[in-house]
């Protein structure tokens, strides 16, 4: 005796009244070609009847995991990552005693005029 899924031998699985040359590889397909900023290529397959406007503009490359576009000669730029900050550092970009005064009158005399103002 057998025992398995509810699919009579050779029959496929998932097939319905819609008909296999409706989705699966059967299916109308179009190619659509995305370029990452290293000039690698991914391919990717989207149904014939789909809409421009779902077909995305830009996808993360599976090589590289940059942003990919559909533009060859001006794909996405790489994203720049600012380096880690030691506490030294920003320490040394605080500002003067003379800086942080300016600033403060600055903020409370705005503040003054927005309630005289209210």
């Amino acid at each position: 005796m057998v025992s398995g899924g509810s699919a009579i031998r050779g029959s496929r699985v998932g097939s319905g009244p819609m008909g296999e040359q409706d989705r699966g590889i059967h299916a109308e397909r179009i190619s659509i070609s995305y370029w990452d900023a290293m000039g690698n290529e991914t391919v990717r397959h989207f149904a014939a009847n789909l809409p421009e406007e779902e077909i995305p503009e830009t996808i993360d490359s599976p090589s590289t995991g940059l942003p990919a576009g559909r533009d060859k000669n001006n794909p996405p730029q790489v994203a720049k990552n600012e380096p880690y900050k030691t506490h030294l550092a920003y320490v040394k970009e605080r500002r003067t005693d003379a800086e942080a005064a300016q600033i403060l009158d600055e903020a409370l005399l705005k503040l003054r005029q927005r309630r005289g103002g209210a």
